[in-house]
């Protein structure tokens, strides 16, 4: 999505809230929105989030609506960048949406990428490992399945998905 953001500023990719600290390097309003518990609260009970879950039992992610609301009405393409769970919270609230599912090209990779960034804790990485083999069993959810070989390759993929 970086990328992405880079090459069509035009478009609008939103950028999430979430419950967990921020990792080394991450900046706030740029890779996250970093918010406590109660902020997060505030923003579910004023109808703030587009779409909200806990993800790999341990924090609260969403996409605050506003800044979508905003882009829709300039007449800019949007892409969310959530999990199953916004998806299908999504799918349900807007039904004529596109959705994309972004796939590793094998599970051996996905583990490899995983352990490659070095942010997590085997803990950790085991969460997301079994939340992500509940993912991939969804993927027929999606009108599209966007196996994510190289970032270029992805994003020109998507950028044509798109219409960008």
């Amino acid at each position: 999505m970086t990328r992405l953001r880079e090459l069509h500023p035009e478009a609008y990719v939103s950028v999430s809230a979430t419950t967990r600290p921020a990792r080394p390097g991450e900046r706030d309003g740029v890779h996250y929105w970093f918010v406590s518990d109660t902020e997060f609260d505030e923003m579910i009970a004023s109808d703030g989030l587009l779409e909200w879950a806990e993800v790999h039992g341990a924090a609260r992610y969403g996409t605050p609506r506003r800044p979508v609301d905003d882009a829709v009405a300039a007449g800019r393409t949007v892409i969310l960048e959530i999990d199953l769970q916004g998806a299908r919270q999504v799918r349900e609230n807007c039904p004529d949406a596109f959705f994309v599912f972004l796939a590793p090209p094998s599970p051996e990779e996905l583990i490899r990428r995983l352990q490659g960034r070095g942010t997590e804790t085997p803990q950790q990485q085991a969460r997301r490992l079994e939340t992500a083999r509940t993912e991939m069993a969804a993927r027929d959810e999606f009108d599209v399945v966007v196996v994510n070989e190289d970032v270029e390759g992805t994003v020109d993929k998507l950028v044509e998905l798109c219409g960008l």
